[in-house]
């Protein structure tokens, strides 16, 4: 069967620095001023309301009478971050050339980076289809601002389309940050992490008529060949040979056979002898659930299943770019979940790489059993001093947490505390689950060395499960489901599937020591 090629897909704007005040850089369309909540501090008197009018108010109000306050007043505006009050400026021909059309007046509360993560995607979405911003925004911050404004610009800029016509909106082209102190160095790491994720949900969001385990595997080679990345593929006929059952399993009922990708990075000095982590991603390019099939509604989503693997081949792709100081293995196990004469069945008993049996009793709580076998495979062959493992993996983790916050299972407390304070700066939040043995009884099988599905306190027991496989190792699992999929543009999150995670990962291994206490 013919894979439909992609259209030409949208590209995010450009983002440059400039030292001149926003109202100085020739082509702007658009200027955009940072607004301060009431007491946070800026460059210009406070208004009647409360809030202030930070840096590059003051260069614009010399070169055209505008009355900034009067506006916000009638605005009502509060300095929320993400608010934005629109001020049509077009005919102003003492600024700059000539082409200024608007002033945005943009909310970034104190100023925190999460707060200027969501003002850089306000500004995006405002100024679609347009050529030019220049922006202050990210003046009231210091690097970790600036690097969240460029996340937020980047994200909330992103478009994925199919349409015969072309894609509804295309991204502002070029946004200059103007006025600040910054480094190209912090600009090009922030984009790095934010096309980490533009990559990401590109990934997540490819139809699974496209979409299929070599596909993928299509898609990393030219991606690992960039990033100077290792890369080994195994094909259906050796994972079977070498005992992966449980790929082989979830696989064998569709035409697109598994793989299973191995992608690794070396730091730039080059020792062998740096710490090992590897990350373990769940690629389910399609899941219907197999013969326990879900209901339509749920199986929409389905194409987002693979978005564990997404996050791994995006984050191996940006490490060199953050300087990721470690040795960093990636394992994507692909598979598709689907229905035919050959499907798994309820009661199938499995072996998996390394010898571990599993019964079968839900053929849609496939996830655990790919990501078992890489886990495993993991430890037996890479040797490494930390695991991670990134999945898409159960519904009721989304019960949980709901649709804005990560689920993350841990068996050390200092990796915990990595991974959580990486997530928390990196506007990807993620909430500590316990590894209560008080279920571990659940997983008992009569014929086999677990169940996979025994059906109560699920998102606890598949991290139980999962745990049987990490050798003892220092292991976290971040169950990413309820962070799947937005249900609506919000922030830097448009609708649809998000490729949540590869900001978190990346803050975390950016670190100097982010293995540091863990062990």
């Amino acid at each position: 069967m013919a894979v439909p090629s992609l259209p030409t897909q949208v590209s995010p704007p450009e983002l440059s620095l400039s030292e001149e005040p926003p109202a100085r850089v020739s082509g702007a369309e658009v200027l955009a001023l940072p607004v301060l909540a009431g007491g946070a501090g800026g460059s210009a008197d406070d208004n009647a309301g409360g809030v202030t009018v930070g840096p590059g108010a003051a260069e614009l109000l010399d070169r055209v009478e505008l009355d900034l306050f009067a506006v916000l007043e009638h605005a009502r505006a509060t300095g929320k971050a993400g608010e934005v009050t629109t001020l049509p400026v077009a005919g102003a021909s003492s600024l700059a050339d000539g082409d200024l059309r608007l002033v945005l007046l943009v909310g970034v509360g104190s100023g925190t980076p999460k707060e200027l993560r969501r003002a850089g995607a306000a500004i995006a979405r405002r100024t679609k289809d347009l050529d030019t911003v220049a922006t202050s925004v990210p003046a009231v911050g210091d690097d970790a601002g600036l690097r969240a404004f460029v996340e937020g610009a980047v994200l909330g800029s992103f478009e994925y389309h199919l349409r015969s016509s072309g894609p509804k909106a295309r991204p502002v082209r070029r946004i200059v940050i103007a006025g600040g102190s910054f480094t190209p160095e912090v600009l090009q790491r922030g984009l790095a992490v934010a096309m980490a994720g533009w990559r990401s949900r590109t990934l997540a969001t490819v139809p699974s008529n496209t979409k299929n385990p070599q596909w993928f595997v299509d898609q990393a080679r030219p991606i690992a060949q960039q990033a100077g990345l290792g890369m080994t593929v195994l094909d259906e006929r050796e994972l079977e040979a070498q005992g992966f059952g449980g790929i082989i399993a979830v696989g064998q009922a569709s035409s697109t056979p598994p793989r299973l990708l191995r992608l690794e990075y070396t730091p730039a000095s080059g020792k062998r002898g740096a710490p090992h982590v590897v990350i373990v991603g769940k690629g389910i390019t399609f899941d219907s659930g197999g013969l326990s099939i879900k209901t339509g509604e749920v199986m929409a989503s389905m194409k987002r299943d693979m978005s564990g693997g997404a996050v791994v081949l995006a984050v191996l792709a940006a490490l060199a770019d953050v300087d990721c100081p470690v040795r960093v293995t990636g394992i994507v196990a692909l598979a598709e979940n689907v229905i035919s004469g050959n499907a798994m069945r309820p009661g199938d008993v499995i072996t998996h790489y390394g010898g571990r049996t599993t019964e079968v009793t839900n053929t849609d709580a496939e996830g655990r059993l790919v990501v078992g076998d890489g886990l495993a495979y993991a430890v037996s062959e890479l040797k490494p001093d930390v695991l991670v493992d990134v999945a898409t993996l159960t519904g009721a983790i989304k019960v949980a947490l709901g649709q804005r916050i990560g689920g993350i299972f841990a068996t050390d407390d200092a990796l915990f505390a990595h991974l959580d304070a990486a997530g928390a700066a990196a506007g990807e939040p993620l909430w500590r689950m316990p590894l209560a043995q008080e279920y571990e009884e659940r997983l008992s099988s009569k014929v086999a060395d677990a169940d996979n599905a025994p059906g109560t306190a699920q998102a606890i027991v598949a991290a139980l499960f999962l745990q049987h496989f990490t050798g003892g190792l220092p292991w976290a699992h971040l169950d990413l489901a309820s962070v799947g999929d937005a249900m609506e543009d919000a922030w830097e999150w448009t609708a649809g599937p998000t490729g949540f995670g590869p900001r978190a990962l990346l803050y975390w291994l950016e670190q100097r020591d982010p293995l540091s206490g863990v062990g």
